[in-house]
């Protein structure tokens, strides 16, 4: 559940999840001690010092004990930086491409050429909205088929011209409406899967957010796969989950801990190759650092990738998801 109070300003206007409260407490404290010594002239600053040591070490001893269901709050924060936010933060070199050339444009999907420091690439990544009205247009970040289309476009146009790919991953999921299956949800999903496993270019895919089920996938089949360390990854939203297994939606947080969704249980598992490090209090507590470290992993990462011949690339690709779910019984 979101609240309203101080998030990392002390502002009694800006969200903050029931588990931060205490934080958040000690921030708006910290806060009304500043403004009081500008009105009267008179110095806070070792009181100040004092809260923030202690704001400081409270949040790394409750962001170091999150359950699977609090990684969950915050991978959907509403202050979470977004793929835009990313792209704005890391290039003034980005030209968005639209439209899957066959129906129409899909806004929970942006994706466009971009430069990163001296490489060029095809970024893609999934877009959530601020506001009510930003969600409706984006669709709550749930493609339709189109945007998958678009995607699928865009990877071929990288492809042709030899650039590496880039998807930033933040869904709950395809979108599931009567049109969308209509128009071919499943193939055009389908389609993105078979094409990205043998794409001749390299491909990072990076859940920046949420990734949830084939939605999150249709983005995500790639050299190497990362997750912000707060970020969700799963076949399923606990909610789903537990409204097909328990038959009781109010089972979320039992079914969050039973998918593994988190960064360190999948990392364990192999199916992520690298944990990027949120800065204190998660990605939304400072965008700018955390653009910052996302640039220069992204950046790390293709620059390996490059340096692998192509045949080479493609088969390690899928033999990395040919290895996954390989399990050994026990005889005993």
């Amino acid at each position: 559940m979101v609240y309203e109070g101080g998030v990392g300003s002390g502002s009694q206007s800006s969200p903050y999840l029931e588990f931060e409260k205490p934080i958040v407490e000690l921030e708006d404290k910290i806060a009304e001690l500043r403004q009081l010594a500008s009105v009267q002239d008179i110095s806070v600053d070792d009181e100040v010092r004092r809260l923030s040591e202690k704001a400081k070490k409270l949040r790394r001893e409750i962001y170091s004990k999150l359950t699977a269901w609090q990684h969950v709050q915050l991978a959907r924060h509403p202050l979470r930086p977004y793929t835009n936010d990313y792209i704005a933060e890391m290039t003034d070199e980005f030209v968005e491409l639209h439209g899957d050339r066959a129906f129409a444009d899909d806004p929970s999907v942006v994706g466009g050429l971009m430069m990163l420091e001296d490489k060029r690439m095809m970024l893609i990544g999934h877009q959530k909205g601020r506001n009510t009205k930003e969600n409706i247009h984006r669709n709550f970040g749930m493609p339709h088929p189109e945007g998958y289309r678009k995607a699928l476009r865009l990877m071929n146009v990288a492809e042709k011209f030899a650039l590496p790919v880039v998807t930033l991953i933040d869904t709950p999921g395809a979108y599931p409406g009567i049109g969308a299956e209509e128009r071919g949800q499943a193939q055009a999903i389908a389609a993105n899967l078979k094409t990205m496993a043998g794409l001749r270019v390299p491909i990072v895919s990076v859940v920046i957010g949420e990734g949830g089920s084939g939605g999150a996938l249709a983005l995500g089949v790639s050299d190497r796969i990362l997750m912000l360390e707060y970020a969700i990854y799963a076949v399923i939203s606990p909610e789903g989950c537990a409204a097909i297994l328990w038959k009781d939606p109010s089972k979320n947080i039992d079914a969050a801990d039973a998918l593994k969704l988190t960064s360190k249980h999948l990392h364990s598992l192999g199916v992520v190759d690298r944990v990027i490090k949120e800065p204190d209090g998660g990605a939304h507590r400072d965008p700018q650092a955390m653009a910052a470290e996302l640039k220069r992993v992204i950046y790390e990462e293709l620059d390996y990738l490059q340096h692998i011949d192509t045949d080479s690339l493609v088969e390690r690709r899928r033999k990395k998801y040919m290895n996954m779910g390989f399990f050994e019984e026990d005889s005993t």
